[in-house]
């Protein structure tokens, strides 16, 4: 996954409740979010996104069966994946821009904190 720039993964997991799982190559970890309805198409759509724990990169390639009674049990796939450029990076707020084969452009990441410490919000910017 990491190249001359970090790279992103958007899997799409079919467990328990059906979500997409957003993660950011970052310190040699994935930061990772589940993202319960995807990343938003149209700019200024906001849509939810919760703080889950950072995963190892080589978890960035996988698609497959995590085995029923194991910690989220079902079907992952890869329903995009690029490359990223960061504009910004706080602990409140995180833009970058994607370069994937689906997702493109700007995207930022504000925390939410009146919904939850864990909780994110996700949009897609304007581009300009």
């Amino acid at each position: 996954m990491t190249a001359d720039l970090p790279g992103f993964v958007l899997h799409e997991h079919f467990s328990q409740h059906h979500h997409f799982d957003f993660r950011l190559e970052r310190d040699g970890v994935l930061k990772s979010w589940a993202v319960p309805k995807g990343l938003p198409e149209t700019p200024g759509e906001r849509r939810l996104a919760i703080a889950v724990e950072d995963h190892p990169l080589a978890y960035g390639d996988f698609e497959g069966t995590i085995p029923e009674g194991d910690y989220g049990a079902g079907e992952v796939k890869i329903a995009d994946s690029g490359t990223y450029e960061t504009l910004g990076w706080t602990d409140e707020r995180i833009e970058v821009v994607l370069h994937g084969r689906q997702f493109s452009g700007k995207y930022v990441l504000l925390r939410f904190k009146k919904a939850g410490e864990k909780n994110w919000l996700v949009l897609k910017g304007k581009e300009t």
